[in-house]
Parts: C-alpha cells; structure tokens; sequence
C-alpha cells in the first residue's frame, strides 16, 4: 500500500483551503446519525470507495472476484486520490458509499464522532479482536465503539538502494543516523553528485513523503513516549524536540548537495512523483530514497520487468537506521474499512474484509501487506515484504502508526502535509510549525 499503504498506503492536501472547508463540514456541522443513501445501491450490490487507484485498485478488485461470485454479490469500487476530501461532503449530504476504505483513522474518527458511520457488527468485530493487533482496533475505536476493520499495512522507513552500485561504491548499509549521514556525504563525494531523490508530490496526499521522514526522526530521536504525546496533542509542534526532527530531515532534504538527484534541486522535491523517483534511482542517477515498503511495486529492472527486491538482486533495503545503536523503532500506515448501510450484503462484504480468508487472496497477489497475525510472512511475494510482515509480527518491533493519520483531519489531511510543502519551498521550520499548532484546536 503508500501507505504508500498503506502507506498504502499512504501516504492529501494540493487546495489546503479547499479541504479545510470540507473537513469544516465535518467538524463544525451538528451531530448526524447515518441516514439512507440519496441514490439507492440496487439490491446485491455494495459500493466501495477509496483511495486506493490504478494498478492497486485492479488488485483490489481482483482479490474479491471469486467471493463475489460465490456469495452472488457484486462489489463496486470506485479509487480517487481525493477520497480523503470527497468523503465527508458524500457523508453529510446522505450519499456516502455502502463501505469506505480509510488510510488515515483520524478521519474515521472525525466521522464517527459525528454519527457518520455504523460501529463495527459483531461478526466483524470478532475478525478484528481474533486476527489482528489490539493496537490497530484502538486506532479507531471513538467513545467505546470500533468503527473500522483494519484491510492492509505498509512499513514506512525504507532506504531503497542498488546493491551492485553500492559494491562499486565500496560502501556499506549504516547502523545509525550519523552513519547515513556519513554515507550520504561520501557517496557525494565519490560520485560528485547527490545521492538522494525524493518525490513529495501526489495529488491530495502530496506532502506525505516528508510527513513519514518526520515521523520516523521524532521517533528515533525523541522515542515513543514523545511520539504518543504528540500524536495525542499532549505536546504541540512547536516543541523543541518535534524541532529537532524537523532540523535532522532538513540535514538531508534541504541540502542542494545531497538532494534531488536525477530529478532537480531542492524544490523539484514537491514536484517529482514517486515513479519519477523510482525512474531516478533505475538509472542509477540516485543512490538512496526512502520510502514504504510499497515502493516495490514502482521498480523495473533493465527490461522494464518486475525488478528484483533482495540483498542481492536489482534493489534491496534497510529500515532508516536509529539515532542510537540498537534496536530500530518503525512507523507505518495502513487501510481501514467503515461501513455507511446497515445493510446485510454490507455487512457479509465487510466480514470478508475482516477475514483471514482476505487478506490471504489480497497477499497472495503481490504488492502488499497485511497486518493479519493470521498470516506467515511466507505468504508474501518479495523478501522485502516478508520482512515488513516481520516487522509488524514482532513483539519486540517498536511500531507506530503514521502520526497524520492518526490527528485530526484539519491537521494530518491538512496543515501538516501542507506544511512539509511550505517547508521545502522554503518557509522557515519555526513559521511551519507554529501554523500547525494553530490549526489544532
């Protein structure tokens, strides 16, 4: 998922004033109990939105198709990279979807506080409480009542790297922060030329790619306990700690010198897309890229097939290394499903979403993760993706999810991603951070 994840995952704001008069009707408008849809779903059919497009989409579909025919149900699905902005205007004029894929639980919950969406059925709430986390029911879980079922995962962190390039370099993978900065120096100074590329641009969701590279400093940085209170609102943006991560990404990402290979300078950051950074580290203009675990799914090799994502094949990967040595902390995103009707065929779709037997067919087609524990990381196609699976499997994986997701839409569909696209076309960190706090009320 980007996420990518999930993340697809994944992964918001290009019209920031547009979206703040949506997400106001949402926030401000009086409480709402779900009503009929204005245009009747005819009957065996359920409605689906998300913001999962493309290829992924086909996926999606893809995974159903035999339920569908078996339960002689049809799922329609619709995929927009607006859906975050879309959805709370269909919710308060009555024409919301029968089902609704989320990427971030902020949103959710926004919507559930409103008495947008229906509390998960006990069919379903049985999947959730048997197959997954515990961590990922709270994630949308809004005056004792789940409203969401968790669909996929992604692990966001990854440095994507070429391991031939890095042979020739004569470098090696670093264990902490200090040492990528040393490898990042080093590489430059080899090849005489930067060696990151990133790519923040993505239709609603674009400044998401840099929100993840905060995300990952202030948890390596400052720990978890800082992360919590901060995803809570229990410490503002404005503290001193949220600064420094914003000081240690600026290390890399506002350095002319180590950044946008293959694709500009410093502000072509907010212009460049994912496949056009994933076109630049092919070509071996560019070393290192961070990005989730469905950066995969973007790489070719040099016959434009499927690339090879392995210690030793075209690409492999290693998680943003800690601050200190030692074990290292890991954000990601996910997708979750909300459900708008109350209607039995919504509810049999939404407990096959729920089920193991799901996330196995979705798997089992490449180009994602589930955060099932039901599920061997065998299952996964890519050793990259089995080793994401891993990490979100382990006990002794410290794992948070995407802190956008979790704030406030005003915040995390909004201010903060809009902010990361201020910050690198150059507004001070100090100007970014205070516009954040304000937003939060």
């Amino acid at each position: 998922m980007s996420a990518r994840l999930f993340r697809v995952l994944s992964r918001r704001v290009v019209a920031p004033i547009a979206l703040f008069a949506i997400v106001g009707l949402v926030l401000t408008g009086c409480a709402s109990q779900v009503q009929e849809r204005a245009n009747p779903t005819p009957p065996h059919v359920v409605t689906i939105e998300g913001p999962i497009t493309d290829h992924d989409a086909d996926l999606l579909s893809a995974s159903w198709k035999a339920w569908e025919k078996a339960n002689h149900i049809t799922i329609l699905y619709t995929g927009t990279p607006e859906f975050e902005s879309s959805i709370a205007v269909e919710a308060q004029q009555s024409n919301a979807p029968d089902l609704a894929i989320f990427a971030q639980p902020g949103i959710v919950n926004d919507l559930a506080s409103r008495g947008y969406i229906q509390p998960l059925p006990s069919q379903v709430m049985s999947n959730v409480t048997k197959n997954f986390p515990t961590a990922w029911s709270k994630y949308t879980t809004n005056g004792g009542n789940d409203y969401a079922a968790p669909l996929l995962a992604s692990v966001n962190g990854w440095i994507f790297y070429s391991p031939k390039q890095f042979t020739a370099l004569g470098v090696s993978v670093p264990k902490t922060w200090k040492e990528l900065l040393a490898l990042s120096d080093e590489i430059k100074n080899t090849t005489g030329s930067a060696p990151w590329c990133e790519g923040f641009s993505n239709g609603a969701e674009s400044g998401a790619d840099g929100e993840s590279w905060v995300d990952d400093l202030v948890l390596r940085a400052a720990g978890a306990s800082v992360y919590d209170q901060w995803v809570n609102h229990e410490i503002p943006f404005t503290d001193p700690r949220i600064e420094a991560a914003f000081s240690d990404v600026a290390s890399v990402l506002l350095d002319p010198t180590l950044v946008n290979a293959g694709v500009g300078g410093v502000a072509s950051i907010n212009t460049a897309t994912t496949p056009r950074v994933a076109s630049a580290l092919e070509s071996g203009k560019c070393a290192l890229t961070h990005q989730d675990s469905s950066f995969v799914n973007q790489l070719t090799d040099s016959n434009g097939k499927q690339a090879s994502i392995k210690p030793d094949g075209d690409y492999w990967a290693f998680p943003l290394p800690p601050v200190a040595v030692g074990s290292t902390p890991v954000t990601g995103g996910g997708y979750f499903v909300s459900a708008f009707s109350t209607s039995p065929d919504t509810v049999k779709v939404q407990q096959y979403l729920s089920s193991s037997a799901w996330a196995k067919s979705r798997v089992s087609l490449g180009g994602a993760i589930s955060p099932d524990l039901a599920l061997p990381a065998s299952l996964d196609l890519t050793p990259l993706e089995q080793e994401s699976t891993k990490l979100l499997q382990s006990k002794n994986t410290i794992f948070r999810f995407d802190a956008a997701g979790l704030m406030p839409a005003v915040v995390g569909s909004g201010t903060y991603l809009s902010g990361m696209v201020d910050w690198v076309n150059g507004s001070p960190t100090k100007t970014v951070l205070k516009t954040i706090k304000l937003s939060w009320h």
